[in-house]
């Protein structure tokens, strides 16, 4: 796959991505009938749905605008423990298998997108100036003033 269709399918999947998740953070905080029965259904407080949906929101700004490396790496680790924690709770409830592989399908998207960035741009992957241990090099030493 050549880079641009490599950028074409990682935008078409990002935009999924971000549409399922906006889509997901504002039934939340609209407090939509059925999401809050459903919050309430798993054992959680009503006001975790304000909590959600904020985050989402904050996970899909830091990951579409992408100036910042590493927010956008916890932001798609966010979005992980949002999706394996929902399916876990619904498995907990009680809730069919069907119903729990929902949040999986929200993963997989995520997942694509993560991938797919990873490919496209690994200098990413470069930790912070000054953190990075590489093989072989001599142990970084304190600044002095």
């Amino acid at each position: 796959m050549n880079d641009k269709h490599l950028r074409l399918a990682y935008c078409s999947v990002t935009l999924l991505f971000a549409l399922l998740q906006g889509w997901s953070a504002v039934q939340y905080l609209s407090d939509a009938p059925r999401m809050a029965e459903t919050i309430g259904a798993l054992g959680y407080p009503l006001y975790f749905m304000k909590i959600l949906g904020v985050a989402k929101l904050l996970g899909i700004v830091a990951i579409l605008y992408g100036r910042f490396p590493r927010l956008k790496e916890w932001a798609y680790a966010g979005f992980t423990f949002d999706t394996i924690g929902a399916f876990c709770s619904h498995l907990a409830a009680g809730d069919s298998l069907l119903i729990a592989m929902v949040p999986l399908l929200f993963c997989a998207a995520q997942l694509a997108s993560y991938f797919l960035w990873k490919r496209l741009e690994p200098a990413s992957d470069i930790a912070i100036p000054g953190w990075a241990k590489t093989a072989g090099a001599p142990p970084s030493r304190p600044r002095t003033a």
